[in-house]
């Protein structure tokens, strides 16, 4: 077995990396891949972009993939707990062996010109291990943007882009449509390609580019419909019908991250050679789980925590309290990276709060609470900070009254370190 200071001394190498930045460009991974004999080129790649929902439609598609009888992987970021959760096989993390085992080849093949970033690293990682572990179809996420993302070396049978808002702005450009560009930069020559955009910017620019490429196209609410009903919903996308779905995943909103991914399997089974039943499709939504997405931890008090991390996903969370918990007291634990819209996230979730605790993720990018609190104060009396998540969550949860909701939001690191502590792991 892999001594624990082996895997320790990985991760930190690994995120060490960090402080260099982000580094968009392909050239550094292309010659990391290359070394390692394209380890990318040996498994049937799903590829994900998008703003928010890309880890749903991913978990989704895993679940039912696998029930299909496949050795599926999944490879997500960031993680919540645990480095390998980013890395998966079949619903299980990859071990603590085989992150140093796969460190270490691809340290050796990290001899380019540049050496390579945190994200291009993991990603090259990632890919060494579905080859190493004969993964037949791996579904991949995008870190950021997607045309210049390091998963963008891949040739995949199925492009999915789950919907578009403006992010990572110094990264993807100021706009709506600048950033769409990025985002359809994983769409290839004649793949067919899913997208939930609603947009109508957005729309033309990842149109044109499918045109430009001619890749299939199949958009939600023109080529894949929903129809809800009380005890769940159906989908239909072109010919292909299926009904009596539903979805363990809290929100209104997972019901067109599921869509996504029942299109995909409808593509994958008529284009390719998978076979995928309805009824691994119907099982799949409706036992797939995505830690810390509208996750409940824990009752008496009832405990949610979520990783809306930037004002699009914000909205989706207030559309969820103003749905499922009207009318609730709401004690919210959020800490805030640096580069999010902190003022516009809190106009739209704090008026739902009877108090705000305010935090520190356990990252040099978190936002200082001081520096939050008089923002904060604008929407509600009771604002306190208390820098440790773990303490927070004590708080709140030991004074909080009578059928209140402690909910937990604001980033996905925070999302983590609230999960652990909670959980206990």
């Amino acid at each position: 077995m892999t001594l624990q200071p082996d895997y320790e001394r990985c991760l930190d190498t690994l995120y060490k990396l960090g402080r260099f930045g982000i580094i968009l460009g392909l050239d550094t991974m292309k010659g990391i891949l290359s070394r390692l004999d394209n380890p990318e080129k040996k498994f049937t790649v799903i590829h994900i972009s998008g703003t928010n929902g890309k880890g749903s439609v991913a978990s989704y598609l895993t679940r039912i993939l696998s029930l299909s009888g496949y050795r599926t992987g999944l490879y997500t970021s960031p993680h919540l707990v645990r480095f390998n959760e980013r890395i998966q096989v079949d619903g299980e993390m990859i071990t603590d062996d085989e992150v140093v085992a796969s460190y270490n080849r691809i340290e050796a093949a990290n001899s380019g010109e540049r050496s390579g970033t945190f994200f291009e690293l993991t990603t090259a990682m990632a890919f060494d291990l579905f080859a190493e572990k004969k993964v037949e179809i791996a579904v991949i996420e995008t870190g950021m943007g997607g045309r210049l993302d390091a998963t963008n070396l891949v040739t995949p049978a199925l492009s999915i882009i789950t919907n578009i808002s403006l992010e990572h702005k110094a990264h993807l450009g100021d706009t709506i449509a600048k950033i769409a560009y990025e985002k359809a930069g994983i769409i290839k020559e004649g793949v067919p390609a899913i997208i939930g955009v609603r947009q109508a910017s957005a729309i033309g620019v990842v149109e044109e580019t499918a045109r430009e490429l001619n890749a299939p196209l199949l958009r939600l609410g023109r080529d894949i419909h929903l129809r809800r009903s009380k005890n769940g919903f159906s989908c239909r996308c072109e010919d292909t019908a299926i009904s009596n779905l539903s979805t363990a995943l809290l929100g209104k909103h997972q019901v067109d991250n599921a869509a996504l991914a029942v299109a995909a399997c409808t593509v994958l089974r008529r284009d390719t050679a998978f076979k995928i039943s309805d009824e691994s499709i119907r099982k799949g939504l409706a036992t797939t789980s995505w830690p810390g997405r509208l996750e409940r931890v824990a009752n008496a008090p009832e405990t949610i925590i979520d990783g809306a991390h930037n004002p699009a996903a914000i909205k989706v969370l207030v559309a969820y309290l103003e749905e499922e918990q009207k009318g609730r007291d709401i004690t919210l634990i959020t800490g805030i990276l640096d580069d999010k819209a902190y003022q516009k996230m809190f106009a739209s979730l704090l008026p739902f709060c009877r108090r705000v605790i305010l935090v520190e993720a356990q990252t040099d990018r978190s936002l200082d609470p001081e520096t939050m609190r008089a923002d904060a104060l604008r929407y509600l009396q009771d604002v306190s900070v208390i820098r440790p998540i773990d303490q927070a969550i004590t708080a709140a949860r030991t004074s909080a009254w009578e059928n209140e909701l402690i909910l937990v939001a604001g980033s996905l690191y925070v999302a983590g370190e609230a999960r652990a502590a909670i959980l206990g792991r």
